[in-house]
């Protein structure tokens, strides 16, 4: 249960809308969604890797948001329900199953060797060519870069974009 407070917080973001403070923004996230969405690597598999980032980030913000994404491309609820799984989860292709391996191994610190063993990056190689799997990085780094805001900023998951950056009115 919640308290007043902590209601009223979670309906606010701590930040304003960042492109309207750093308009540069908008270029950088221009550009970083073309180089994601190039169309070497499809674009389901870029919103799973998405997905998954943001699960493993633990952000509502960014699981909403790449959840709706997924939705409205289509992809069954049941992928999309199963990414946090995907393990063992029978509705992935291979190389579905290796960009989200991937995004694992780039997000999550190891306890010793590679982040991105050879053994892995063997797998990728063998279902992705060269510029799909830079696109992958790529893609990685495209989520792996609004994680800052979405942490820091916390934007209002779920709203439409022009309300997910609402701070709190001071007294």
């Amino acid at each position: 249960m919640h308290t007043p407070e902590q209601a009223a917080e979670a309906l606010t973001s701590r930040l304003p809308d960042p492109q309207q403070l750093v308009p540069e923004l908008g270029d950088v996230s221009a550009a970083l969604f073309k180089a994601a969405g190039n169309g070497a690597v499809p674009r389901s598999t870029v919103g799973l890797a998405h997905l998954r980032a943001g699960q493993l980030v633990g952000n509502t913000y960014l699981t909403v948001l790449h959840t709706a994404n997924l939705r409205r491309a289509e992809v069954p609820e049941e992928k999309i329900t199963a990414v946090a799984s995907w393990r063992d989860a029978p509705y992935f292709t291979e190389a579905e199953r290796v960009a989200l391996e991937l995004v694992e191994a780039v997000l999550t610190p190891g306890t010793d060797g590679p982040r991105v063993p050879d053994e892995l990056y063997a797998r990728a190689e063998a279902q992705y060519d060269d510029k799909a799997l830079a696109t992958l990085a790529m893609a990685i780094g495209q989520v792996g870069f609004f994680i800052p805001l979405a942490l820091i900023g916390r934007p209002l998951p779920g709203a439409a974009p022009a309300e997910q950056w609402r701070p709190a009115k001071t007294a």
